[in-house]
Parts: structure tokens; sequence; C-alpha cells
């Protein structure tokens, strides 16, 4: 019931955001909404939990997830576990430059990951979290399909932002964030 009121609040108040980074929410058809509304995101951090869905729902619910996302998108933060990759770089529409997940340590991924970055010139990092699991053979076989994507730890992303309250022009105009599981650092 208090989600349900944040994210009201968040449609209705702030249809303007850029940067979202929100945790601990289910992944709800509000949620779904509320993204697909906000259409001047450019970096969004997202950390769910879909605690007793059904495996079929949810896959629609990522499915249409990826779909609705903002076409001002940038950048993806998804390190959640239950998330099927797979589905949501088959049907990605948003012209990422950087993703951030948990794993990509599967055949269907592999494929996904290629397919998304031949549709998706833009798009240049893939970070994972879980880095370590990444096995040789996958990254051999995306570096032989991909050559403008790099896939890097988590810990190596560095995301350029502006300060509202800076003068343009100035060097405290911009600033880098480093980004990790937990949002900016």
């Amino acid at each position: 019931m208090k989600n349900c009121f944040f994210l009201e609040a968040l449609k209705s108040f702030c249809p303007s955001i850029a940067y979202l980074y929100i945790s601990d929410i289910g992944f709800s058809t509000q949620l779904l909404e509320l993204i697909g509304n906000l259409q001047k995101l450019q970096f969004l951090s997202l950390c769910c939990h879909a605690d007793g869905d059904i495996p079929e729902e949810l896959e629609i619910r990522v499915m249409q997830f990826a779909e609705n996302l903002p076409l001002t998108l940038q950048y993806l933060d998804l390190v959640n576990e239950w998330l099927k990759t797979y589905i949501l770089l088959n049907h990605c529409k948003a012209p990422l430059k950087k993703l951030l997940i948990n794993h990509l340590n599967y055949e269907k991924h592999t494929k996904a990951l290629i397919e998304f970055c031949v549709r998706n010139k833009a798009f240049n990092y893939v970070d994972v979290y879980r880095y370590s699991d990444l096995d040789e053979n996958f990254r051999k076989e995306v570096e032989a399909h991909v050559t403008n994507v790099a896939l890097v730890p988590w810990t190596r992303i560095v995301v350029a932002a502006r300060r509202s309250h800076a003068k343009p022009g100035t060097d405290d105009e911009l600033y880098k964030c480093k980004i990790g599981p937990r949002g900016i650092e």
C-alpha cells in the first residue's frame, strides 16, 4: 500500500525525472506504468523483489517493462537475481548505452546480448555484478560478434552527471559518479 502512494506521487508530481534510484520495491504493474511514463528518464537504477510471483506472469511483466522503457533511457541498472536478462534484452527498444546486470552466463543471455548489440549501435558497456561468474567461452563469443561493447565488472563504470546548481561551462558543472549495486557512490 505504501509503495502505491509513493509511485502515484512520483507519477503525479515528478514527471520530468532524469535520474531515478528505487530499491526494495515489488516488481509491480504500477512500477512498470510509472517508469513507462517518465519520458525524460535517462538513468534508472532499480532493485526489485519478485517474491511469490508466478514465473509466467513475471516473464510477461519483464517483457512489458522492456518494451515500455523510455526512449530517453541511456543507463539501466538491474541487479536482480530473478531477472531473466534475455527477455529484457530481446524486447528492449530503449537506446541504452550502459547496462548493469547481475549475471550473464547462459547461452540464452549470450544470444540476446549479441542481438541487442547489433540492434543498438549506441550500446557500449555491459557491467556485470557477478563478473567472476562470466564463463571465458561466453566472453569470447560476445567479443567475436560484437566490437562496440565492453564487458566489465560493475566497479568499473563511471557516469558523468550534471550538478543542478553549477554554472554552465564551469569545471563544477560535470562530475563523475561511480555506479554500483547500491546506486551512486
